[in-house]
């Protein structure tokens, strides 16, 4: 029997809530790396109406002015309302300070995280949740560019698999908050014409009998935090790889490189993409775990789901020779000290070429025994 399956994934807007909390976030910690690359920080964000909660922890010699960081982001995004900003922020807990900040980095906290990568595409990313964001950024570009739509959106992409192989497009589903004084049939036209189909030329072999639905609710002109609610780390699967590859249980955005939730799963993506550019097999994905005060991870696992081209062992070797898992040489390797954060916030954390964990080393060799 064949193997054939549709696999979904979705991505959302910067107008989305929880995408919100999350790019103010991290425009929080790129301040305070701007200022103290040594910032310890995990202050996030909620938000409902025109409320703007912010709490979390921060040690940092860095002075960094909340509201006007926020009110800066909200503003970019298209919001004309009055906010009010409510902030609750301490410290680092000094039992985790002194865990973390030792003669040599240790992670932050105990936990599991996971890397990906698939030769599907040319950015080593599962095509569903590649092109679902590639949808996004462009419908941002679009939204910015007129009076009628606004920052609030969400698109879906649903992908048909011949024996692990993308074959067909199925179905593209996206909705797009607009004014009220557009009608559906003009905004169905407008989205498919000026987002969907300059994207989607990209891709058109994968354009057999696609189905398109655009704003299938009828009505989305109460958008943002009017609509909704939102906080920071609640979009995991978006910000990784769509449902394809598993994800550890903790959130990005808001966490400097010592939070091994972050840091560990961008290096774990970086060597996972590297198994496959190297071309050692077709998919790679890798599991490390961490412990609090701790300088090297408690354990690795490697996968290949049966597409490795030499030995899982060789495989194995050649991952222990090139990378180096422990959170100091993440940080050192990475560059995670630099303010770079804001970016990633919006349209995946993976399969962007600007981001130095999506580097393909370079002089990676499987020595000899």
């Amino acid at each position: 029997m064949k193997n054939i399956k549709i696999v979904t994934s979705e991505s959302v807007n910067i107008g989305h809530p929880d995408k919100t909390c999350d790019v103010i976030a991290d425009a929080f910690l790129d301040e305070a790396l701007r200022q103290d690359p040594n910032s310890q920080m995990a202050v996030e964000c909620a938000i409902k109406n025109n409320k703007l909660f912010v709490y979390g922890e921060a040690t940092t010699n860095a002075n960094i002015d909340y509201d006007k960081i926020a009110l800066e982001v909200l503003k970019d995004i298209g919001y004309k309302e009055n906010f009010e900003i409510i902030k609750e922020i301490s410290n680092q807990s000094p039992d985790i300070n002194q865990a973390v900040v030792r003669e040599e980095v240790c992670a932050n906290d105990q936990g599991m995280v996971y890397g990906y990568a698939t030769n599907e595409t040319k950015e080593y990313m599962p095509l569903p949740v590649l092109i679902a964001h590639k949808i996004m950024k462009k419908y941002d570009e679009f939204r910015r560019q007129t009076k009628n739509y606004f920052a609030d959106a969400k698109c879906q992409v649903s992908v048909l698999y011949d024996e692990n192989l993308p074959k067909e497009i199925t179905t593209i589903l996206i909705s797009v908050s607009h004014d009220k004084d557009l009608d559906n049939n003009q905004i169905q036209k407008t989205i498919k014409e000026k987002v969907l189909l300059p994207v989607l030329e990209e891709y058109k072999k994968y354009l057999v009998e696609t189905n398109y639905i655009i704003n299938p609710s009828g009505k989305f002109t109460i958008w943002g935090s009017y609509g909704d609610s939102g906080c920071t780390g609640r979009k995991i699967v978006v910000d990784t790889y769509g449902g394809v590859g598993r994800v550890g249980g903790g959130c990005f955005s808001s966490k400097n490189a010592t939070k091994v939730d972050r840091s560990g799963a961008y290096y774990a993506r970086y060597v996972a993409k590297n198994v496959v550019a190297h071309a050692l097999a077709d998919k790679c994905e890798i599991q490390v775990s961490y412990g609090i005060g701790m300088a090297k991870p408690i354990s690795i696992y490697v996968e290949c789901f049966n597409t490795n081209k030499i030995s899982m062992e060789k495989i194995c070797k050649f991952i222990q020779d090139n990378f180096d898992f422990s959170p100091a040489n993440i940080i050192m390797e990475l560059g995670l000290l630099k303010p770079i954060f804001k970016e990633t916030a919006c349209f995946g954390h993976f399969g962007r070429e600007d981001f130095p964990w999506e580097r393909i080393k370079e002089n990676c060799l499987i020595k000899d025994e």
